[in-house]
């Protein structure tokens, strides 16, 4: 019978552990996150741990009423996309110490995207599209390069993060939630000015990071147009 000596079985020992060690990480993402990571997508906490995250469709309070992500609880973007959000962060935070940035969704894959755009099959494709995008054609989330997010105080009334009020929740489909609509809406004593001016602390802080709006959506930015996203990266699928 054939013994190691003290000092190599040691190092196979050490060797072990560090192995363990560095697998730790690994072992701790799902599967989608595994694939987001092998094509070149950042956890936006490690870019910025001051973010925070409340993945929507990881939980059942969203449009679709269920958990669309799974095991997927973290915040991937490009990391062109993660970088402006950072940006983003701490430009809101030079303007507002008391508040942070919260991720309600970010990186999609088409999977997922074709779970949304099926759970709408009333809706004339026409006007989904206002909401849900195509899965044909791929979502700008879809290549990591869009981020849906609003604003909380750092510290709420129960000690806790509190999204601001911004006059509709996440994932609102109706003309409450349009930018483009906004005075009307003022006018008409539908929406608050202070709804508004809480939507525009979130708008300044994207804007100036160089992301840009849609018009249906005030919680949704874009890094990039569709076709430059297609151009520069690979679609999740």
């Amino acid at each position: 019978m054939k013994f190691l000596s003290p000092n190599r079985l040691l190092v196979g020992i050490t060797f072990a552990s560090l192995s363990y060690f560095f697998a730790l990480p690994l072992l701790a993402q799902s599967g989608v996150e595994q694939q987001l990571v092998k094509q070149g997508l950042v956890d936006v906490q490690k870019v910025d741990p001051s973010i925070l995250v409340e993945l929507k469709y990881s939980t059942t309070d969203n449009f679709v009423g269920k958990d669309v992500y799974d095991d997927l609880t973290r915040a991937y973007l490009q990391p062109v996309t993660a970088k402006k959000l950072a940006n983003a962060s701490k430009y809101l935070q030079e303007k507002h110490p008391e508040l942070r940035l919260l991720v309600y969704d970010a990186a999609r894959p088409r999977t997922a995207q074709w779970k949304l755009w099926n759970a709408l099959p009333d809706m004339p494709e026409s006007e989904r599209q206002k909401y849900v995008a195509d899965p044909r054609k791929g979502s700008i989330h879809n290549y990591g390069c869009a981020v849906d997010l609003t604003v909380a105080k750092k510290e709420g009334r129960s000690g806790t993060p509190e999204p601001l009020d911004m006059g509709t929740k996440y994932d609102f489909f109706g003309e409450l939630a349009y930018p483009s609509r906004e005075k009307e809406l003022l006018a008409a004593g539908k929406l608050t000015q202070k709804q508004i001016d809480n939507r525009q602390i979130l708008r300044d802080a994207m804007l100036k990071a160089g992301f840009s709006r849609i018009e249906f959506e005030w919680w949704h930015f874009n890094s990039l147009s569709r076709e430059k996203a297609k151009m520069a990266v690979r679609i999740v699928e």
